[in-house]
């Protein structure tokens, strides 16, 4: 079963630029791997720019997933798009705006840092700031 989360950037007008992220995006996992691999504005940025995404840190390809030789050659996203799909980054005019769709968890690149926000998305309750734990993955 998927972790859904969204993967979202500030601009400076203080609107958000996001893309949706599917599998495995508690804090554990993807807040460890947006700290260690998408750790500048720029690199948040160019990752969000891709649009919706399956995982953005894999080896595999579409392709792969039926053919094991055609693995990448590196880690990286697996964009929707890959595959043929129109799946832009998103655009909201604000925190609020942001943090008003149903994903499980919500990253936010803000000040230099990535914050995570627990959506509490099965219950009634509003988003929480949750740690980020620390230390890089073996990947």
């Amino acid at each position: 079963m998927a972790t859904r989360s969204r993967i979202g950037i500030e601009l400076s007008d203080g609107s958000i630029l996001s893309a949706y992220h599917h599998w495995d995006g508690y804090p554990e996992w993807l807040g460890r791997i947006l700290k260690t691999h998408y750790n500048s504005y720029e690199k948040a940025s160019e990752l969000i720019d891709g649009g919706d995404m399956s995982l953005c840190w894999t080896d595999e390809s579409w392709e792969s997933l039926h053919d094991e030789s055609k693995k990448k050659n590196h880690y990286g996203p697996q964009y929707y798009s890959e595959r043929g799909e129109d799946c832009p980054p998103r655009h909201d005019k604000n925190l609020k705006e942001y943090l008003s769709e149903g994903e499980e968890y919500a990253y936010l690149y803000t000040n230099n840092e990535w914050i995570c926000y627990d959506m509490h998305q099965f219950e009634e309750r509003e988003p929480e700031l949750v740690e980020i734990p620390a230390g890089a993955l073996a990947v």
